[in-house]
């Protein structure tokens, strides 16, 4: 691996190790696990219960990160549908898992959506579907918020959207500040001017499951 010259350290995460080059994903990911590991002083990156551990790293990361590889049309498929009603639908306490794109940490929680049709309606089983997708990428919550409405919106056109999410964060909780019962509410919608007052009340209620 080269060697970052005096007084550029700052500039030593900017580029690849040449270790890493000519590697696919999974060896890179393979790579940086060991190198994690190596990192620990006084470990041992050969005794028995970490010398795969670079392999596993690289699997469970590869799944975590593989939202990357689709897209809300490739996961959505078929999945539209006519709409029959113009009543609001909602989906509740959809759990979710993400990696922090700051730290790399873990946070989850639960995400609500509701929206009110125009044209087209969305199979119920979809919209998990699209929260995995955009949780399976280094996040925050505020961007996986936006994004869960931005990409229904973008599909089926309805004439509102809502999607709140409620998390826990591991950077919060084993790091930094530690505070272990805090939990962070993000909130978006869209279209909310084409409805009525009461529509929007009763849009919120469904996002709380009421």
């Amino acid at each position: 691996m080269s060697q970052v010259a005096p007084g550029r350290k700052e500039q030593a995460f900017e580029r690849l190790p040449d270790v890493f080059t000519g590697l696919n994903k999974l060896q890179r990911l393979g790579v940086a696990g060991r190198l994690m590991i190596e990192a620990a002083k006084n470990e041992n990156p050969n005794r028995a219960g970490l010398l795969k551990t670079p392999e596993r790293f690289s699997k469970a990361m590869s799944f975590l990160l593989s939202g990357y590889d689709a897209t809300p049309e490739s996961v959505v498929g078929g999945g539209i549908f006519p709409s029959e009603s113009r009543g609001v639908v909602s989906v509740n306490k959809v759990e979710f898992y993400s990696l922090c794109e700051h730290h790399m940490l873990p946070f989850w929680g639960e995400v609500s959506v509701a929206y009110y049709p125009s044209d087209k309606i969305i199979g119920l089983s979809k919209i998990p579907r699209l929260v995995d997708l955009f949780a399976r990428r280094l996040q925050v919550q505020e961007h996986l918020t936006q994004q869960v409405a931005e990409a229904l919106n973008d599909l089926i056109k309805p004439r509102a959207v809502a999607v709140k999410i409620s998390g826990h964060h591991l950077c919060m909780m084993m790091r930094g500040v530690e505070k272990q019962n805090s939990t962070t509410v993000s909130e978006t919608s869209i279209g909310l001017d084409k409805l009525t007052n009461l529509e929007q009340q009763r849009l919120f209620s469904a996002l709380e499951g009421r």
